[in-house]
């Protein structure tokens, strides 16, 4: 029997956060070698915890959830997901209008699936979160970046995002707060966006899924109140803000004119449908989510674990002789970079590569998000403070070599 071939799709599909180096740790790990993991965005691996009364409220429903429920969600739910949403400043938000799925990562690939035709372009930050972009391949869609560059503080350039449209151009992703740069859009950028949607017709899609953690009195300015009448997807979920990846609940609120939406709405529905129904048991912890007090600010806030790792990640960087980074204002990353001046030849991959191998710490370089010759790595802001300390004390040695070997390379060619 021949060897039977994976779809012709999957040739352009990169995940690196879950790709080859955590594949090498799990080896090194399995071998005895402890290793100081970064590279993944979990919450409970790094001890962290559901609030206890999202877990009250499933238990107290479970005998409730034993059967299928309704394709677009328990209705309880996105009527408060709904709620939130219109609080926020979204229009022509209804329970119909909502989508619950298993996890953000779900509802991407249905609202793309719903949407595109083949050939289709997808407007996509650079760096993006990789699943965007495979969503977007895997649908039949053309991922078109628009670069969202350091020197601009990880901002998105409007005119360069207008001069990518073409009359193949179906939707414009955002991301805010950014993973995997942390960066937070302020509203009259949001604005400036807006009104290129609006005069190309596309669909905005948003990824809000870290829309609560932010840092140092940064604020989140949802898209939908900003985009009014223009149509709108607004993603969020449990998994970062309530620290619950593992309960698997996301949701996407459609605002804008519905008589512009009304058929991409039903094609939602349909998509949702045939999948059955979303995580019944979890979807009870999203009313005490959005209507209880919020439990991330005693996190991010001065003094809190996630705001002393983030200070942890910038007193590294700001020791480092080679390092450089936009100080990240929301989500659980930073992105720093290798600076040109110190190493010029630069590959992320080698790096992150060796990094793993000789000091036992994995993280995910630059390129894995979609950013060409990047000279960045993705590190999680989640793990305790002390241990990002460390970090960045093996990280200099690994440069401190690459630097020394690239001169020692440099000398004897001259």
């Amino acid at each position: 029997m021949a060897p039977i071939k994976p779809s012709a799709h999957l040739a352009e599909v990169r995940y690196e956060i879950r790709g080859a180096l955590t594949r090498r740790a799990r080896e090194l790990e399995a071998a005895g070698q402890p290793i100081i993991k970064l590279n993944i965005g979990n919450p409970a691996r790094y001890g962290f915890s559901v609030p206890n009364h999202l877990r009250e409220a499933i238990a107290a429903h479970l005998h409730e959830s034993e059967a299928y429920g309704h394709e677009q969600g328990l209705e309880e739910a996105r009527e408060t997901i709904a709620a939130q949403q219109r609080a926020r400043g979204a229009r022509h938000v209804e329970v119909e209008r909502i989508f619950i799925g298993n996890g953000v990562s779900e509802l991407i690939d249905l609202s793309l699936r719903a949407l595109l035709q083949p050939g289709d372009e997808v407007l996509l930050p650079s760096p993006d979160y990789p699943l965007w972009s495979a969503a977007t391949i895997l649908n039949s869609g053309v991922p078109r970046y628009y670069r969202c560059l350091a020197e601009n503080r990880h901002m998105p350039d409007p005119e360069e995002i207008e001069a990518l449209i073409t009359p193949r151009t179906r939707a414009l992703v955002m991301i805010n707060p950014n993973n995997p740069t942390g960066a937070v859009y302020p509203r009259a950028l949001l604005e400036r966006i807006v009104a290129i949607a609006a005069r190309h017709r596309l669909l905005l899609l948003c990824d809000e899924i870290y829309d609560e953690i932010l840092y140092d009195g940064t604020s989140f300015q949802p898209l939908a109140e900003v985009a009014g009448n223009t149509p709108c997807v607004s993603f969020g979920g449990l998994s970062k803000v309530h620290r619950a990846c593992g309960y698997r609940v996301g949701w996407l609120s459609l605002s804008g004119d519905p008589a512009h939406t009304h058929d991409y709405r039903d094609a939602l529905q349909l998509l949702a449908a045939l999948r059955l129904c979303a995580n019944v048991t979890a979807q009870w912890a999203v009313i005490p989510a959005l209507q209880d007090a919020p439990t991330i600010g005693a996190l991010t806030s001065p003094g809190g674990r996630l705001h002393e790792a983030r200070q942890a990640v910038l007193d590294g960087v700001a020791a480092s002789h080679y390092l450089d980074l936009v100080t990240p204002g929301g989500a659980l990353y930073a992105f720093p970079r290798v600076r040109s001046d110190r190493i010029a030849n630069f590959n992320d991959d080698a790096f992150a590569l060796r990094l793993l191998e000789e000091e036992s710490v994995l993280v995910v370089p630059g390129s894995s998000f979609n950013v060409p010759t990047s000279r960045h790595m993705r590190l999680t802001l989640l793990p305790q403070p002390t241990q990002l300390r460390e970090v960045f004390v093996r990280m200099e040695r690994v440069l401190t070599r690459m630097a020394t070997e690239h001169s020692s390379r440099a000398a004897a060619i001259a």
